[in-house]
């Protein structure tokens, strides 16, 4: 065993938070689960936040810099290993017209209602945004361990 195989090694992924009163954005994927938030994983070297804005113009089409981070998760999967996953606030949606989804990805877009996203998205996802908006709400991080309050 090298002294690296002594440490973690984490997947990470960044993802934006757009709010609308008590609605959030979420975008449809051609693939996996379904519903989302824009984002995805980190490049070799890349920061959180310059991978959460490269995602919001590759998927959206709009150049947004997050504004704050709402939500640290330790999220290990069995199937993927250790992930480490980020969420930004990233300020007002603007204009909607100008939205340009990323079309070999994404098909559609839609605010939710806070309270309806457990209809739309996979169980960790929903927890993890719902602590999201909490965050935002109070204008605070959260640290999370698997999308749930962790001391």
């Amino acid at each position: 065993m090298t002294d690296d195989d002594q440490f973690a090694r984490a997947r990470m992924a960044a993802g934006a938070v757009f709010v609308r009163n008590d609605e959030v954005l979420l975008v449809h994927k051609t693939y996996g689960n379904g519903w989302d938030i824009p984002g995805g994983y980190l490049e070799p070297g890349e920061a959180p936040g310059e991978a959460c804005r490269r995602e919001v113009r590759e998927e959206l089409g709009i150049d947004r810099a997050p504004q704050r981070l709402l939500v640290h998760d330790w999220a290990p999967s069995p199937g993927e290993g250790d992930k480490v996953l980020y969420m930004f606030y990233c300020g007002e949606l603007g204009d909607e017209r100008d939205i340009a989804l990323q079309k070999a990805e994404l098909d559609k877009w839609e605010w939710v209602p806070i309270n309806k996203v457990d209809d739309y998205v996979i169980p960790r996802l929903g927890r993890r945004l719902r602590q999201a908006y909490t965050a935002f709400a109070h204008n605070l991080p959260i640290y999370l361990e698997h999308g749930e309050l962790a001391p």
